[in-house]
């Protein structure tokens, strides 16, 4: 059995990582007090992780998902947001969906969007806009040698509330207006700013070695969370929660963003990992570490 270890980081924010099941540590945390939780749960698709086992069964898997999603509700405010990422492989298309349809037992779904990884876009289509440009390929994916399946491009990110109302801060990751005409045609419009939608392109930093720099086989990258944070509206925000934390990518965001958090993570060698990379993001800002 693994020995329970914390690790604290307090400055203008708390940051706390505990090496426990998430269940154990949800069940320590009072009635609505998370306001966020941005978290990627195993996906149940035989990803190699240090200790856990990614190939349980479905039914089992999917009793996993609907206890810690219950748990989860429990603890988040009222007016609260669970943005949860789940992938998918072209051999198990319906997992995502499976797992979203169990925490809609608690949740309702309010927002679905679609975290893309790797986009080409047509020189036809991109020169509508900037003549002489050529087709551009950007991003990261994993190439499927398949004459079935394409190449898996994209994953989701459920966003559930309790009540299916919340309101958000659409203009937080905001975009400017492409056609600035409807900027004075639209009242809404207000200024030369508008929602992004629910289309996220977020492509991995290129790495040269991932045992080394990414020593974790399912990851999200910082500006994922980043945007779920911004979305959910950062004033409305007081403590935010990552039951599966990995390598600890909630923990630096919201430390570096200067938001109270709190993760759990099952993996000692994650655990590890996490505390190294938190310790080594605020060493230079708290005296001491």
């Amino acid at each position: 059995m693994t020995q329970n270890k914390s690790f604290t980081i307090t400055n203008k924010s708390r940051i706390e990582i505990h090496l426990r099941d998430c269940m154990d540590g949800m069940a320590e945390l009072p009635d609505g007090s998370v306001s966020v939780v941005v978290t990627s749960p195993p996906y149940n698709l035989g990803i190699k992780y240090s200790c856990y086992d990614d190939t349980i069964p479905r039914d089992e898997y999917l009793k996993w998902i609907h206890r810690w999603a219950g748990e989860i509700t429990r603890i988040l405010a009222g007016d609260g947001s669970l943005f949860i990422n789940l992938g998918s492989s072209p051999r198990d298309p319906w997992i995502a969906i499976d797992v979203a349809c169990r925490i809609r037992d608690h949740l309702i779904l309010q927002n679905t969007f679609h975290w893309i990884k790797s986009i080409s876009i047509d020189a036809e289509n991109i020169q509508r806009y900037i003549p002489g440009v050529a087709t551009v390929s950007m991003g990261h994916y994993k190439p499927i040698n398949s004459p079935r399946f394409v190449n898996d491009c994209h994953e989701y990110i459920f966003h559930f509330t309790k009540s299916g109302e919340v309101s958000l801060d659409r203009t937080a990751i905001g975009v400017p207006y492409q056609d600035k005409s409807n900027i004075r045609r639209w009242k809404h419009a207000g200024s030369d700013l508008r929602c992004r939608g629910n289309t996220w392109f977020i492509p991995y930093q290129t790495i040269m070695s991932r045992s080394k720099e990414r020593p974790h086989p399912a990851t999200f990258p910082e500006k994922l969370v980043e945007n779920c944070l911004k979305v959910h509206g950062l004033a409305n925000i007081q403590r935010v929660m990552d039951p599966f934390m990995g390598l600890g990518t909630t923990a630096r965001v919201c430390a570096e963003m200067q938001m109270d958090c709190i993760g759990f993570e099952l993996d000692p060698e994650y655990f590890d990992e996490s505390c190294r990379r938190l310790k080594s993001d605020t060493s230079n800002r708290i005296p001491g570490l």
